[in-house]
Order: C-alpha cells, then structure tokens, then sequence
C-alpha cells in the first residue's frame, strides 16, 4: 500500500501543498471554525420554488449540484433550502464546509470532511498509518453507515471550484458515489464538476440547479424592488429595464437596490460603483490580460462561437481564448439552447466590456461580416459590414439578398444602424433601399418602408419590380389586407426575376392571406409551394417558417393537436443544424406553439416556452414580441390577475412605441385586449369606448397576420357588450350578423366562442333548456382538441349555465379540467332527475312559471286543454311535487328555468 509521503510524490503540481501542512492544521478546534453557515440576509427574497426545489433534492444520498457563474446566490439558495420546513433538518444536522484553493491536499481535504462528518479519529490515525487516501475516505464513510441510530444530515460544499488536484477530484468521486445512507450532499460551484454524473442521474439521486433556476424572473425583480417603486425611487419601467439588461442577476440587482437605498441620486446599473467593482473583482478577477482582450472581442458581437472567433483571432490584440474556454472557467455566458455552439454575454457584463473600444474595432467586425457571407448568412454579414463602415461591403452584400433578410433573426441592429449610416451610402445604393425596405417592413414600420420604396428611381423601380410587388404584398399582408395581399402577391409571383427566396415568401404571404380568407385547402397548397423551395434552399430558418405557416393553417382549421405535433416537429429538426445563429423561424414555432399551449389550458408549460421566446423576440426587436406579450395578458386574464394584464398591456403599448411601429398593427390588438379585461372587471362603458375605437379596423376588414382569428373575437366581443348591458335583441341580431358574414369561412375557434354565446343568448332569452343543450354540444366539440380558451375568456359570462348542464356531460380529462377552470364541484352540479323533462314538457314548465293558467298555456302553445293537463301531471311527478308553485320553485332550484 502507497505510504503518504509516495502519494504526494504522485502529484508533484500539488507536492507543495500536502508537504507545507502543519500539524497544528489538522487540529480539531482549529478546523472546525471552518463550518459555518452563511447569514440569509433579512430582507432577501422568499423564492419558494426553488426553496421547495433544493429539500426535495436533498433526500437521503441524494446529490445536489448547483454550479453557476459568480452572484448567482447559490450559497443564499441552499442555506435557505435547508433551513426550510420543507427539508425537516435541525442547525445541528447541517455540515457547511467552505472550501478555498488551500484545501488542495488530499491530507487536508480528508481532515475537513473528518471534522464536518464527526469522524476525526478514524480518519487521523489512517493517515499517520500510511493508508491510501481512498481507504482513508472508505474507512471514514463506514464509520459513518455503522453509527445508529444516525439523523439525516447534509454535508454542503461550498466553493467546488477551487478543488483542482487530482488526487482530491478522486476523492470527491469517491464521496459522491459511496454516500450514507443517512447523510445527502451538496455541492455548490461555479464551474461544471470535473466528473461524470450520468450514473448518479439514472439512479434518480443527483440533482442540478444551475443559473436559469438562480436568475429572478420577471415577477420577482418587480417583487424584489416593490419597496423602492413604493417610495417612487424606481418606475416600473426602470424596472423592467433593470430586468431586461440584468436578465435576473440576483448580486448586481441586490447591490442596485442597497445604492439607490443609500443614495438620493440615481445612477446607471452599469455605472454604480459597488456593481462596477463586482464586475471588475468578483467576476473578472484572475484573468489576464490577453483573456479580457478576449472577453471584450465577445461582446462586440451578438452572438458568437469558437469558429466564429477562431476567424478574429488575428485581429485581437495581446492574447486569445475561446468561448468554450470562457464557458469553463465559469464566466456569466450563456449557450444558447436550440442554437447549435452559440453563445452570448449577459447583456450587463457585454455592456461593460465594450467601454472603452478596442483598438481594432473595424477589422474585427469587417472580418466578422466575411464570415457571416460565406455561410450565405446576409442579415449578419450586412450587419456587420454596416459596423465596420465598408460601403463597398454593404453594396456588395445588399446586391447579393435582400428577401434573405426575412430569414434572419438581427433586424434590430440593422434598424439601430439605420440611424448612424451616411446618407450618401443609401441614397446611391438602390438595393440598399430595397434592404431597409424589408427591414422597416419586418419591423413593421410600413410607412418608413413605403417611403423608401418610393424613393426609388424609376429604372430602378422598373429593374426590381417583382422584387417590390413581393415586398408590397408582405406589407399589405402584414397591415391586415387580405384581398390586395393576395392580387400582389399574384403580381410578384408572374414576374421572372424574383428570386427563389423572394417566392419563397411570396408564397408564405399567400398562404397566411387564403388562411384569413378561410380558404384552407388553397393556402396548404401555397405553403406546399414554399415548403418545396425551403428544402431546395436547403436552409433550416426557411423550412422553420414553412412549418409555422403550415401549423398556422391548421391551427385555423381547429386541429390544435396536430398544429403541436407540426410545431414540436420543426422545433426538433432545427435544432439539429449546430453551426447557425437563431432564425426568426425558430421563434416563431415556439410563439405558435405557446398558443397552442394555452388553448389548451397548459398555463405552466405555455410560460416556460414564453419566458425563452419572449425574451429572444425582443432582443431580436421581433414583432412577434407582440403575440407573446397578447399571451401573456390572456393567461393572466384566466387565472384573474387583471392587474397584471394591464402591466402586460402598458409594456406592450411602450415598447411597440419605442420600436416606432405602425400603429394599425398593434393598437387593434390591444385595444381588444383592454375590452376582454374591461368585460372581466364589469366596466361596460370602458369596453363600449374601446370598441368604437376599433370600429374602422372593422370596417376596413383587416385581419391581422398575427391574429387571424382577431375579426370573430371582435364580432364577439360586441355581443358580450350587448348581453352586459341587456340589450338581448341587440345580442341576437350582432351574432347573427356575423354568422351570415362569415358563412362556411368562420375560423374553427371563432365558431367555439360564438356557439358559447349562442348558448347564453338562448338563456338570457329565457330558453334553458336550449342553452344547456346548446352548451353540452359545445363541450363535446371542444373536447376533441382539448380546446379550453373560448371557457377561459367567457368564464365570467357562462355564470351558473356549466353546474347546470354539468351531469349531461360525460367523465373525461377535459370535463375534469373545465371543471377546475369553472369551479364547478359536485356541490354545484345540479341533482338528475330519475326521468328527465322533455321538450315539449318543458315548454309547458316556463308557462306555468310565467303564471299562465292552462287555458292560457294551450292557446299559446295550440294544443288541447286536456294535453296541457297531461303535461302538468308528469311534470309534477317527474319533479316529485304536487302544485304548480311548487313545481315552479323545484325547477328553479334544479337550473331548469
């Protein structure tokens, strides 16, 4: 056996470290005043999740890792995860053992888990007796498995990154693996642990919690600064500007909150001083000069990849190191998921990087825009071509593709950059105008891309016309016109020079306008067409937005599962090409499947999708930030939270301002939005105002590209309107209004919510017996597609109608979920009669509860006196009474009148 003087000369790295230890080292009482718990601040935050996360995860030999960059409050997580009620462990059972790079000896590292454990004797005499490292562990976990009766108890390790020696990761190995069964582990890091954990993960007890569960959410940096919006010191939009750079970094937000606590003036985030040395010290510390150089070269760009900066590397000056090698050294980068190797900085810690520039600023980024267009790449490579301020790069470029840019995902910094080009670039470029025109236009910013596109010279116009007609028809499509949509696009499409991309989404506005128009089998076909020339393309972002107008069709047609099947599919096959940035594709399958997701009631899995896709649209100034955010009102409408719909409503509202888009794109939708919450809060006058306003978007028929169902849902709202106010007739004549408008076209889910009010309309007309039938009809359709939102939205409105028809409707996992969204319970549900009352019985029962005599009955409803009788008899038997009053009363009671 290998004497401990051998084992030290087997690492010499680390020979210095076990040969400089002192016997005074080893001595308990000295040691022990290493285990302390950290102080869980006073006025930290309560995250109960996660609190509820971290004791689950420590059951017995279970493992728990939480690695992430510094300040992301892992130790504050888990002192506060066992200390939990949750976790059921006592002050005296918890062992905190902070680690420093001193504790790199196997002899030391062995001492310290002898003294956390209680197990010091057996571990001291092994050592001096020359027993292996690994033996002396052995020896000390027995010790421990044969001590009865033994509490749970949960040994924390705090600092793993600082354990580099081999001889000690073999040893930390070992624990892991062999544990008590009285005692769990918990391993806090900054860096990925330096060995497989695979087993462990099969055997269902190890555990990782890393920055995205650390990170406050968006509730939870409002939450933590609820304070300092009370006092008025912050706006919620400083707030929501904090959260938006900061991403939920809990230290930099902590230390904002403590200075704008301390100080009368308000500064920057970027520029507080206590954030500023947490990101110099704290995060920065120990690099040298040529990684920072690195770090710097990274945040100059949006996103980046080993390959990407491997090109750079001639041009950063003093030094080089990977994102990959930065990714391991525990830095806050974050890689993509989904996006293949692409990585990006926490936009605070990109922010701070890139002040003051490197020398070298424009070969980097000219070098950065070859790249882009050798991968074909045209968004990116003009980007950064634009960056480096190479005219004869960006006209090069803008000749090559300008659809190309409908593909792309950076139309935000091209728009941003629109501010700061000379005017002499675009003035004597046409393709450059062409470019800009779609820029504006994908950010919708219809008026600006018009503008452009008639600024063109007439040779240019007539060289570029198909190209235009298709742009045209996109904007035309984009605005809500349908039938003018559909006449340029047929335009674009006879020309002979639009380019493959160019009727790639020439076809996709066809579709998309035939889908508003409810012609489903022709708009399959043109997005058949489109689907064709995205694989000819051979391009993952074209086949990602051939998929989404697919799924999109029949989302309309109401097949929701299918439409999730579709979504999930192309989400799948996208993320297996590894070397792209993200496509706007992409996020447009994860918003439609979001959608999905909440027609169907799936509230927690439609907000993780949303927190991903919602922040990655509006880093990419997507439009389809608008869609997540009309998401995120909806479901704080059906879980009630109105407050914090119309926070969502305001934030939307600002930021489709500060992005400058056309109001005839968003305003109709928030509008609407405001009605539906305006309806759940009883305040008939507001919705009344809110729908005059929308009345020329109406009148125009506009259906908007993101909400093709928006028209319907508008028709419906002003029946609702109507039945609020009583005005039944009204009601009546606006829904059948809008049926006959729509005919055969009506959209699957706009006929669900208006057979919804069919059936309110049938009993506030007095007809109960109809609104019941009509309702369990209803239920059974959107039962097939699990389809529950048109419930969610009308919840308020359907009353007591659901308890009433509740036993017509058979056990299933969709009544199961109604029931959960109505709150309706057996309590409620109306008792069966043993022999149910007939139609024609029951046209009987309203006139003898309107007081009708039978005379009075059987001339109202022209039948013999004798059969009113009859009638009058089997209803008071079927109901178990023996007078009218009384039978008027028990069918009150029973929801038959």
């Amino acid at each position: 056996m290998m004497s401990l003087s051998g084992r030290s000369a087997a690492n010499d790295e680390f020979q210095s470290a076990n040969s400089g230890l002192q016997r005074g080292e080893l001595v308990r009482e000295l040691l022990s005043q290493r285990l302390r718990m950290p102080a869980i601040p006073a006025d930290a935050l309560p995250r109960p999740h996660l609190t509820t996360q971290i004791a689950e995860a420590l059951s017995p030999r279970g493992v728990l890792f939480v690695e992430a960059p510094c300040g992301y409050g892992k130790s504050h997580a888990v002192a506060v995860g066992v200390q939990s009620e949750s976790a059921g462990l006592s002050a005296d059972t918890v062992h905190w053992l902070p680690l420093t790079a001193q504790d790199n000896a196997p002899t030391r590292f062995l001492s310290l888990l002898s003294v956390a454990l209680n197990v010091p004797d057996t571990c001291e005499s092994s050592l001096q007796g020359g027993t292996a490292f690994a033996d002396t562990l052995a020896i000390m976990l027995l010790a421990l498995q044969k001590a009865s009766p033994a509490p749970h108890s949960v040994l924390v390790l705090d600092g793993l990154q600082h354990l580099t020696n081999p001889a000690v990761i073999a040893l930390l190995q070992q624990l892991v693996a062999d544990l008590p069964s009285q005692l769990s582990l918990a391993l806090i890091s900054r860096q990925a642990l330096p060995f497989e954990t695979h087993a462990l993960e099969l055997e269902n007890r190890f555990v990782r919690i890393g920055p995205d569960n650390l990170e406050f959410s968006r509730n939870e940096t409002f939450e933590f600064f609820s304070e300092a919006l009370g006092a008025k010191r912050l706006t919620s939009v400083a707030v929501d500007h904090l959260y938006n750079l900061t991403e939920g970094w809990p230290t930099p937000l902590a230390l904002y909150r403590l200075d704008i606590q301390n100080n009368p003036e308000r500064r920057l985030v970027s520029e507080t001083p206590s954030v500023e040395r947490f990101l110099k010290e704290s995060v920065l510390g120990g690099l040298t000069q040529g990684q920072l150089h690195s770090l710097r070269a990274f945040a100059e760009l949006d996103l980046y990849s080993d390959e990407l900066l491997l090109t750079l590397k001639p041009v950063i000056p003093e030094g080089y190191m990977l994102p990959s090698e930065a990714s391991a050294l525990g830095l806050p980068v974050s890689i993509l998921p989904g996006w293949g190797r692409w990585q990006r900085f926490n936009p605070l810690l990109k922010e701070w990087l890139q002040t003051p520039v490197m020398p070298g600023y424009a070969d980097r980024m000219l070098a950065a825009s070859h790249w882009f267009r050798s991968r074909g790449q045209f968004p990116e490579a003009l980007k950064y071509a634009l960056l480096a301020g190479d005219s004869e790069a960006v006209s090069d470029i803008a000749t090559q593709g300008s659809e190309a840019l409908l593909l792309g995902q950076d139309t935000a910094s091209l728009l941003r950059l629109r501010q700061s080009l000379p005017a002499r670039m675009l003035e004597n470029s046409p393709r450059l105008k062409v470019v800009y025109s779609w820029v504006h236009a994908i950010g919708g910013q219809f008026q600006q891309a018009r503008a452009l596109i008639e600024s063109l010279d007439p040779q240019s116009t007539q060289a570029h016309e198909a190209r235009l007609s298709a742009l045209r028809a996109f904007i035309l499509r984009a605005e809500g016109q349908v039938e003018p949509a559909l006449a340029m696009a047929g335009q674009a499409l006879s020309g002979p020079e639009l380019s493959p991309q160019g009727q790639l989404v020439t076809h996709m506005v066809r579709a998309s306008a035939l889908c508003a128009a409810g012609q489903f089998q022709e708009a399959r076909e043109a997005n058949r067409e489109a689907s064709r020339l995205a694989r000819e393309a051979g391009d993952a972002g074209s086949e990602a937005l051939a998929v989404f107008a697919h799924a999109r069709i029949e989302l309309g047609k109401g097949a929701l599962r299918y439409s999730e099947q579709l979504l999930r599919t192309g989400l799948d096959t996208v993320m297996q090409e590894l070397t792209r940035p993200a496509r706007i594709g992409e996020t447009r399958l994860q918003l439609n499947l979001a959608l999905v997701l909440w027609h169907q009631g799936r509230y927690a899995e439609a907000d993780r999708l949303l927190v991903t896709c919602g922040r990655h649209t509006e880093q990419a100034r997507d439009i389809g930030l608008l869609l997540a955010m009309a998401l995120r009102v909806l479901m704080c409408r059906a879980q009630s939270r109105l407050d914090d719909a119309f926070v969502w409503i305001g934030r939307a509202e600002r930021t489709m301002h500060t992005w400058k888009v056309d109001e005839a794109l968003y305003v109709p939708v928030l509008e609407a939005l405001k009605a539906s919450c305006w309806l759940a809060q009883k305040k008939p006058d507001n919705v009344a105002r809110a729908l005059t306003r929308l009345q020329p978007y109406m009148e125009a028929g506009c259906v908007p590209e993101l909400f093709p169902m928006m028209p319907g849902l508008l028709d419906c709202l002003h029946v609702r309107l109507h039945l609020v106010r009583g005005e039944t007739v009204q009601a009546r004549e606006t829904l059948e209004a809008a049926c006959q408008r729509y005919g055969d076209a009506i959209p699957w889910g706009v006929g669900v919510h208006m057979r919804l009010l069919e059936a309110l309309l049938a009993s506030a007309e007095g007809n109960p017996m109809a609104a019941r039938k009509i309702f369990v009809a209803v239920v059974a359709d959107a039962e097939q597609e699990h389809f529950i939102s048109p419930f969610a939205e009308l919840r308020q409105e359907l009353g007591g109608l659901p308890a009433k028809a509740w036993n017509q409707l058979p056990d299933s996992r969709f009544r199961e979920a109604l029931g959960e969204l109505l709150e309706v319970n057996s309590t409620q549900q109306m008792p069966e009669l043993a022999e149910p009352i007939s139609e024609r019985e029951q046209g009987v029962l309203e006139l003898i509860a309107q007081g009708l005599s039978n005379q009075g009955i059987a001339d109202t409803l022209h039948i013999s006196l004798h059969t009113v009788k009859t009638h009058a008899r089997r209803i008071n038997a079927k109901l178990d009474v023996r007078s009218r009053t009384q039978a008027t009363v028990k069918a009150r009671e029973l929801g038959l009148l």
